[in-house]
């Protein structure tokens, strides 16, 4: 078997411990690490079974399903590849089995010798406890080599969010048996420098420590937004004719919309609609302060189905019927990289706002802060988090963080 290693990745390549991590910025090589690792043990241990888990089914079929199975085919392996049941056998030796971890109770009736959990980091840090806990109970079958009794081994792969689980389980006071790698994307000699200019173009700060790193950085702390009056507020106004754009927060008597210009690709928030009572009042006010402009509205995706008015129309009829046109999501963004998508675009100047137009944004921008759970706090007494969600709708889908893509190491 021909592979490259880098140093990081011969590094984890040679742990023994029962629990190792590989902890690595984007395009540090953690996908190429896990298949080689899983490749390696099932050509060591011909009668092993083995179990890889990514946190969506969606993910295991777009990337570890089809690497493993062009590493099979250059290494001229055979095998039988069940779609249905994302199960993988390989011919004169045991089996993959490829499960989801977004479903903890699923993961029964089955024994493996060895797994691997691909950005286990991504879950919510109670499930990432639960999941590995149940991958734990069915990591017990027994393998012989040379009549020596093997090791089972649990092998995670995340790029790091945040003071979450791999953080807590491996980052900070370690128990016996859990060892980590540290991979940068640096180490991947096959990274260019314009890629890594490109992430840090991309990403706020704190983001840039984590994902070309692969550090450990607390992202809940302090405000939610990079948010300050001296570098992000203008003095730009509506003017009659502008194109508007709208992001907009759907609640029943706390209707929340903010009003964008742009230019030259930067926006800019002119404007805001607080506390209002529905989405038929929310319309009304914007076709009388703007009469002569087009209209877009960038909403909260639940405005497809829910309403504020009638139990028989959705928000989004109401505002298509107001003649605005609608740019929904078929679901809401992650919360987090809703928030990712919005400190992104405040530390690269894509977006401004007035404060003397938008009062009550600025200082909602200015307070929110995280709650213990490291969500974004709600509260009930004012507009705070719903200005916030509603300007983070529209940067979401005007000024998306889009990861750059580079290849992983590929097989020789």
């Amino acid at each position: 078997m021909d592979i490259n290693l880098t140093p990081p990745q011969s590094e984890m390549f040679k742990k023994t411990c029962p629990f190792p991590l590989f902890v690595g910025g984007y395009s540090s090589g953690k996908s190429y690490t896990l298949i080689t690792l899983l490749l390696h043990d099932i050509i060591k241990h011909p009668k092993a079974d083995f179990a890889v888990y990514s946190p969506t089914y969606d993910l295991n079929r777009l990337n570890l399903e089809p690497r493993l199975l062009e590493a099979l085919d250059d290494l001229g392996m055979f095998y039988n590849y069940n779609k249905s049941t994302a199960i993988v056998k390989v011919a004169g030796h045991g089996k993959v089995i490829f499960r989801s971890m977004d479903n903890p109770s699923k993961i029964i009736a089955y024994e493996v010798f060895r797994s691997f959990c691909d950005e286990i980091d991504t879950l919510p840090q109670a499930k990432a406890n639960d999941v590995w806990n149940k991958i734990i109970a069915r990591n017990r079958q027994r393998i012989y080599h040379n009549n020596n009794l093997q090791k089972n081994r649990i092998s995670a792969f995340t790029t790091p969010e945040g003071y979450g689980f791999t953080y807590n389980k491996w980052g900070t006071n370690p128990i016996n048996g859990y060892e980590y790698v540290k991979a940068s994307t640096l180490s991947n000699p096959e990274v260019s420098e314009d890629y890594i200019q490109m992430l840090k173009d991309t990403y706020p700060d704190n983001l840039v420590k984590a994902y070309i790193e692969g550090e450990w950085c607390n992202l809940t702390s302090g405000s939610v937004y990079y948010f300050s009056r001296e570098n992000h507020a203008t003095s730009k106004r509506y003017t009659a004719g502008d194109a508007i754009h709208i992001g907009a927060d759907f609640n029943v008597r706390n209707m929340c919309w903010t009003v964008f210009i742009q230019r030259n690709g930067i926006s800019y928030a002119v404007g805001e609609i607080v506390a209002a009572l529905d989405t038929p009042e929310c319309c009304r006010i914007v076709k009388e302060r703007y009469p002569d402009s087009s209209v877009i509205v960038y909403p909260d995706a639940s405005g497809g189905s829910n309403n504020s008015k009638s139990a028989s129309v959705s928000d989004f009829t109401i505002i298509k019927q107001h003649g605005f046109s609608v740019r929904a999501a078929r679901k809401n963004p992650r919360i987090k990289n809703r928030v990712n998508a919005v400190n992104a675009a405040l530390e690269h100047d894509y977006i401004k706002v007035n404060p003397e137009e938008c009062p009550q944004l600025a200082l909602a921008l200015e307070q929110q802060i995280y709650n213990k759970q490291g969500l974004p706090e709600k509260r009930m007494d004012d507009s705070v988090d719903d200005l916030c969600d509603g300007f983070g709708y529209y940067t979401h889908k005007v000024h998306p963080l889009i990861k750059p893509v580079l290849k992983d190491v590929s097989w020789q």
